[in-house]
């Protein structure tokens, strides 16, 4: 087993590991538990851990919002879970983020455990604290700063996934090749299905470097929005019927045709185009659709003083923010999809 630190708002283990339910069992002992996870997952988990019980929740963005947030807590409530009780979320990253907000507001906050079942949630959602739901004018706009208190990553979950779903989590592993660790792009170039396991952990310490330095989003931690602000927004626009990663790719290419503008080389701009489209994700979107992604992004949590506020690439590993006109970023998105 291999364990990376993250220090939030308090210190706590990502560990990589090839046997989930050995160390969940070692992490809660005869601990009363909760888990939630989606309902299409029940038949792989199968727990054998006393005082566990299973809160199943529907799949995808589909769990993200207040009825079954209220659901979940009526639960808690009717089986009689105390503050000294343990959620524990299996499953992507919408399910970490739904239960980590459980986590956050039931009794005012009680501890937590993630094991991700996808890249997405191994290498991003899981990590970092972030915890939350969707509104219908946006996706996680109301949420909580709320650390599990351990992360489970078990890397056989893997050969559960489709092949989409392994592309769209490589995604964000991109993401932070190109905001950090370049490494990361080369394995990915080289052979991703061959070198996933350590794109992955490569990522989660990426990930754990930048939140131990500013878990609240106060500076160092917004360059792993990279790609986030129209990635969100295409999203949202598509009804969530495309995969995140598969949005943030989109995303990932507009944030490298806006940091040209900026001054970012044609090579690193064209590498992410490439890298994308060889793990078979889409590099663009339908030009009608900007008028409303514009409006979406104007919404986005990631605003200051009312104007949007972009991650911009001065090079691989450095980064910088850039206040932008609507000409010039709509501009860059009708460039990208011709």
């Amino acid at each position: 087993m291999r364990s990376i630190q993250v220090n939030a708002e308090r210190t706590y283990q990502v560990d990589i590991s090839d046997d989930w339910k050995l160390e969940l069992s070692n992490v809660i002992q005869s601990r009363e538990s909760f888990v939630v996870a989606p309902e299409k997952l029940l038949p792989q988990i199968s727990l054998d851990i006393p005082r566990a019980r299973i809160l199943a929740v529907p799949d995808g963005e589909n769990q993200k919002n207040f009825n079954v947030l209220q659901s979940l807590a009526e639960k808690l409530s009717s089986l009689g879970a105390s503050r000294e009780s343990l959620l524990i979320a299996i499953g992507g990253g919408a399910t970490t983020d739904l239960t980590g907000f459980l986590a956050a507001g039931y009794l005012r906050g009680i501890d937590w455990i993630a094991i991700p079942t996808t890249v997405a949630g191994m290498v991003d959602a899981a990590i970092g604290g972030k915890t939350g739901i969707n509104l219908d004018s946006g996706k996680n706009l109301f949420g909580a700063f709320h650390s599990p208190k351990r992360v489970i990553v078990d890397t056989s979950w893997l050969e559960t996934l489709s092949q989409r779903d392994r592309a769209a989590g490589l995604a964000e592993s991109v993401k932070c090749g190109f905001i950090r660790d370049e490494k990361i792009l080369q394995l990915v170039e080289s052979d991703p299905l061959m070198n996933i396991v350590e794109i992955i952990e490569r990522s989660i310490k990426v990930k754990a470097d930048v939140v131990s330095a500013d878990f609240r989003e106060e500076g160092e931690r917004e360059i792993l929005n990279y790609g986030h602000t129209l990635g969100h927004a295409i999203e949202r626009h598509s009804g969530y019927s495309m995969r995140h990663g598969e949005a943030i790719s989109i995303g990932l290419v507009f944030a490298a045709k806006l940091s040209q503008r900026f001054g970012l080389n044609n090579q690193t701009v064209d590498r992410h185009s490439k890298i994308l489209q060889q793990l078979g994700l889409p590099t663009s979107y339908e030009s009608s659709a900007w008028p409303e992604l514009y409006q979406l992004m104007g919404k986005d949590k990631k605003r200051r003083s009312g104007e949007i506020r972009f991650v911009t690439l001065m090079e691989i590993g450095r980064t910088d923010r850039q206040i932008v006109a609507e000409g010039i970023l709509s501009e860059v998105f009708l460039e990208m999809n011709r």
